[in-house]
């Protein structure tokens, strides 16, 4: 039987997906003393995003009045992440949550993939491209630390970080280590360490617009 041309391609990014997950899990020690992002306390921002998802699906029909009083309740009694999550996850898809606590590895092969949004960024996390590119934008998301560590694999792929002001991108290589953030950053602000092992793959850095300074 014939197949048409680029059939196997799905099942190729599947098999990838599925076995870079597996030796990641396999090769990483348990952290029990690193909290884990449902623990972590929510903000009142987060409690708003949440509350204007429930508000948006009472006005088109999805939930009644009596479950929107309800979910409210529990949104703004809140006191971590864990407890939110939950009160949207029948109203939108995975990928449009007002909240993301997804800490798995983030892998694209033959594909773009990206993360954003408002995620927990783990203490540490696995990017594997292979001739793809990953997508993590930190601009609004939450570090579980204050030094990230980036475990990327990258075959003739990419990695692109897009980063708020005041997080500073350093790129770890057996030989050396670059700082990949051109604008400077306070004492003690966060930082993310992009370790790589890669053969012909990249690592870029999209910074937000340098403030003028007032005169």
């Amino acid at each position: 039987m014939n197949e048409r041309p680029g059939a196997w391609l799905p099942r190729l990014q599947e098999v990838g997906e599925r076995l870079a997950e597996e030796w990641i899990s396999a090769r990483r020690p348990a952290r029990p003393d690193t909290p884990q992002p449902q623990e972590l306390r929510a903000s009142d921002d987060d409690r708003e995003r949440v509350a204007q998802v429930l508000q948006d699906a009472h006005a088109d029909g999805r939930i009644t009045l009596e479950e929107l009083e309800e979910r409210l309740g529990i949104v703004y009694s809140a006191r971590t992440l864990g407890d939110l999550v939950d009160l949207t996850a029948d109203l939108l898809p995975a990928d449009e949550q007002p909240l993301r606590l997804d800490g798995r590895p983030v892998s694209a092969f033959f594909k773009q993939e990206q993360r954003g949004g408002r995620w927990v960024v783990p203490a540490e996390l696995d990017v594997t491209a292979m001739f793809g590119t990953t997508k993590l934008d930190l601009r609004d998301a939450i570090l579980q630390n204050r030094r990230i560590v980036i475990n990327a694999t990258l075959v003739f792929g990419g990695l692109e970080i897009h980063v708020p002001e005041d997080l500073e991108v350093i790129r770890v290589t057996k030989d050396k280590t670059v700082r990949l953030t051109k604008q400077p950053t306070e004492p003690g602000a966060p930082v993310v360490e992009v370790r790589t092992t890669n053969f012909a793959g990249d690592v870029k850095v999209k910074e937000p617009p340098r403030r003028k300074r007032r005169r």
